[in-house]
């Protein structure tokens, strides 16, 4: 299948090469996990003297001092990096995991730990193919649909997801992480598809989903995780160009919350009632 143009930017734009790298484009210097953005530059420092640097149209620029842990890079490239260049490209990185099902993409969102990625893993067993671990990117530019790039990363889950999502587990991610790369059940998706739903996974003691509306919707856009905060930082928007930005996501996404218990015994109960929700959407 043919490549959308936002895919094909991506896979420009992303292209690294290893040599030197500015210790910093503002004017203070990085400390360890922090970075710097300009309108056509963007810094990211990660642990010691280990630096990306971007440059609109010229791709990634690695530069890996002695102390660097190469165990870390790909960790970096497909995080803050690559989220970083998407929002500097006009594209819109969100906090989510997401299914593949009739065609369309089901997200699912919420907080570090809320177990997004345990999810879609378990729904893999129920036929569903992955299409994206933890960041997925949204291309705005089609005023009638939401288009989704499918993920660049690697399904990573903890010791105790893994055994939860009977999914099979790979190397480590790092030395550091209790975390490990899976085999998604049912493969993954390697296409760009329209976005069908965002889904908000809460904590309650009775499994539902149900619709938002309203002002909620809004509101379920001001996240802090580090995809906000780049995409903000991009845009460059002042108070009124994001409250139109929200407003806009907020008209164009359909949205659900997914109240479920965080219990091992009703793991299965939650992925049941997820799985049917999707087929039924899918239709």
């Amino acid at each position: 299948m043919t490549k959308t143009t936002a895919e094909l930017m991506m896979e420009a734009e992303t292209l690294v090469s290893y040599g030197a790298v500015p210790d910093r484009i503002l004017d203070d210097a990085l400390p360890d996990m922090s970075w710097q953005m300009s309108r056509e530059e963007f810094l990211f420092r990660g642990i010691g003297d280990h630096l990306f640097h971007y440059r609109r149209g010229k791709g990634i620029t690695v530069h890996r001092g002695a102390d660097a842990d190469a165990a870390h890079e790909s960790l970096w490239l497909n995080g803050s990096v690559y989220a970083a260049i998407a929002s500097m490209n006009g594209l819109l990185p969100i906090h989510a995991s997401a299914v593949a099902a009739g065609g369309s993409v089901f997200a699912f969102s919420g907080p570090t730990g809320s177990g997004k990625s345990t999810l879609v893993a378990a729904l893999g067993n129920r036929g569903f193919r992955l299409f994206c671990d933890d960041t997925l990117v949204l291309d705005l530019s089609d005023p009638d649909r939401i288009m989704c790039l499918p993920g660049h990363k690697r399904l990573k889950l903890t010791s105790e997801a893994l055994d939860l999502a009977a999914v099979t587990p790979q190397e480590r991610v790092s030395p550091e992480l209790d975390k490990f790369y899976a085999v998604p059940a049912s493969g993954e998706v390697g296409v760009a598809m329209a976005l069908a739903e965002l889904i908000f996974l809460e904590e309650g003691p009775h499994p539902s989903i149900t619709p938002l509306s309203g002002s909620e919707r809004l509101m379920r856009f001001q996240d802090d995780h580090y995809t906000a905060q780049l995409f903000a930082t991009a845009r460059q928007f002042d108070r009124a160009g994001m409250f139109a930005h929200l407003s806009n996501m907020a008209q164009r996404i359909k949205m659900s919350r997914f109240v479920r218990p965080m219990d091992r015994a009703r793991f299965n109960e939650s992925v049941e009632i997820a799985a049917r929700h999707v087929e039924n959407d899918a239709d």
